[in-house]
């Protein structure tokens, strides 16, 4: 399944990171995750719904019962939990552990949070979820495209409740330099201002607005953050990069580099022929890899 348009939500992460013309924005776009064309019941039967509160809302996790680590699925911007329906039943049937998955704020069966696009506030959403479904400290997050900036507030906050982790073509501090981030609010600016004359939006540019309100100061924050030393990290970058522009491309295969070679305890995985969707396109790679984390932390 490919989507049928970039959002710079999928990239403002590139959540911030719709289809455009302008090639930057296109890029942040790449960051929109397409809508998959079955329902998570469908691909997923033996998994079972939780609703969690957190700070007066309701998040959906679906929780496909097995061994722990559990390991939690992230999806980039603009998708919900059914982007995984392919990787779910082979993820469960190659490793036998728990496999949750959960819709993001406004996304799926999850509550919609009005405001600005908060890392920290989606964070403390997953944090929750892993806490009461008695998974925290004993799980391996797998974070794809925006997902990845969730993932670093997570494990800077909790870094003792997370094992490891496995970043599928994810957004990372080190891309958001400040020229970098006001080349993506540029871009995007137009696309998001044409969207909030809309009287309907759908979840996910409900969730771009969202994204698109603090773009620059959340990821100017992020461009701060580290990865604790303490928690493990397999880096697995695309072939195509979520950007058409090769200024924009160099730089998120750059950030992908950095951040894989700054400790010893993490590595870069390629993945050929792929596009931003590395867990659509290269579903067996991404298993083993989970795999081999979970071997290593176990």
């Amino acid at each position: 399944m490919k989507p049928e348009s970039f959002s710079l939500h999928r990239h403002l992460t590139v959540a911030f990171v719709a289809a455009t013309a302008v090639a930057v924005a296109v890029g942040l776009s790449a960051c929109a995750t397409p809508a998959p064309t079955s329902s998570h019941a469908a691909s997923t039967s033996a998994a079972y719904l939780r609703m969690i509160e957190n700070d007066g809302h309701r998040i959906a996790f679906h929780v496909t019962p097995g061994s722990l680590p559990a390991v939690v699925l992230d999806a980039g911007g603009g998708a919900d939990s059914s982007y995984w329906n392919i990787l779910v039943p082979l993820l469960s049937a190659a490793t036998g552990s728990e496999i949750v998955t959960y819709d993001r704020e406004g996304m799926g069966g999850s509550d919609v949070v009005s405001g600005a696009y908060s890392m920290k506030r989606e964070a403390s959403d997953l944090h929750a979820g892993m806490k009461q479904l008695g998974i925290a400290g004993h799980s391996v997050l797998v974070s794809h495209s925006e997902a990845g900036e969730i993932a670093t507030s997570l494990v800077n906050e909790h870094p003792r409740d997370v094992e490891g982790a496995v970043l599928v073509d994810a957004s990372l501090p080190e891309f958001y330099t400040k020229t970098e981030i006001a080349r993506v609010v540029a871009a995007n600016t137009p696309e998001v201002a044409q969207l909030k004359k809309l009287t309907k939006l759908t979840p996910a540019e409900r969730q771009l607005v969202a994204t698109a309100k603090d773009y620059a100061p959340e990821h100017a924050a992020y461009h701060e953050l580290s990865w604790p030393a303490s928690v493990p990290a397999t880096v697995i970058p695309s072939a195509s990069t979520p950007f058409p522009t090769a200024e924009d491309a160099n730089l998120w295969r750059q950030a992908q580099v950095d951040f894989a070679s700054a400790a010893a305890n993490r590595r870069l995985v390629k993945a050929p022929g792929t596009s931003h969707d590395v867990p659509l396109d290269a579903p067996q790679l991404v298993v083993r890899e989970i795999t081999d984390m979970l071997t290593s932390v176990g």
